[in-house]
């Protein structure tokens, strides 16, 4: 209901006025003992900030250039995006992107995670592209979750379980 809820206040928020939002989701899964990441940001403000960031043109909706995107997007979120379990960094292992509607869904995993009980994040996604950027974390442990909102230029979140 929660997520309902947020969706609707968003998309109502989207009509109004342009807003600049990514959401990142982290499912802990227990039974494979990962993490589970996805990150939906508007494939219109990717495709400028990967545009901008290597001075070449970027189609995300192209299925040719599938590998070159795979690249670009994951080099950008590992630079962009960094997290730590229970203060000890973790890598984020990319596993791809997909588009749907206006978004990309970009996804990710960390293996050999059997639970946590802190999750920092370090985060600033867009913030070179618009002032107005936000990024939105879900975060579930065990059942629990938990939500916050970065608003740039705060970069700096944590997840007490």
């Amino acid at each position: 209901m929660n997520m309902l809820l947020q969706y609707l206040i968003t998309s109502f928020i989207s009509i109004i006025h342009p807003f600049f939002v990514s959401v990142i989701d982290v499912n802990h899964n227990a039974k494979e003992k990962s993490l589970e990441i996805s990150v939906r940001i508007f494939t219109d403000d990717l495709e400028t900030v990967l545009k901008n960031q290597t001075h070449t043109s970027v189609d995300l909706t192209k299925a040719t250039d599938k590998a070159k995107n795979d690249k670009l997007i994951a080099e950008y979120i590992h630079n962009k995006m960094q997290f730590k379990i229970d203060g000890k960094a973790i890598q984020l292992n990319y596993i791809g992107y997909e588009i749907q509607s206006e978004s990309s869904w970009c996804y990710f995993e960390v293996i050999n995670i059997p639970s946590f009980k802190k999750l920092d994040v370090n985060c600033n996604l867009l913030y070179e592209w618009q002032a107005q950027q936000m990024n939105i974390f879900h975060v579930k442990e065990n059942g629990v979750e938990k939500s916050y909102k970065l608003d740039n230029p705060k970069t700096q979140a944590v997840f007490d379980f």
